[in-house]
């Protein structure tokens, strides 16, 4: 019989925190963003689609890559954060921000799809 140890409740725990938060951070601008796709008519429409959509077309890494140069301590954003006394790089938080930017083009098609 499989069994757990504390750690093992730790970093699922840990997951299970990450994915509820990032889905719930998501979901209203996910929803926002998929109702206008769906019924709007602009000029842009399809840059704002080919935005959406790259993190599925770059590899993980890449999306890694530019988040760490974004949020770090010497970077963009996280320059500001840092003087501002947040840290948010190696953290639960990055985790969250990761699987949000990861994951939101396939919320943005599935709720597009249900609309």
């Amino acid at each position: 019989m499989l069994t757990f140890t504390p750690a093992d409740y730790e970093a699922i725990g840990l997951s299970v925190k990450v994915a509820v938060t990032a889905t719930l951070l998501s979901l209203p601008v996910g929803f926002l963003l998929s109702y206008i796709l769906t019924y709007g008519l602009f000029r842009g429409k399809l840059l704002l689609e080919v935005l959406i959509n790259l993190p599925l077309t770059l590899p993980p890494v890449v999306i890694g890559y530019f988040l760490l140069l974004l949020l770090g301590r010497h970077g963009w954003l996280g320059g500001m954060l840092e003087a501002a006394g947040i840290r948010i790089i190696f953290t639960w938080k990055a985790a969250v921000i990761a699987s949000a930017v990861v994951g939101f083009p396939l919320l943005v098609r599935s709720i597009r799809i249900g609309m």
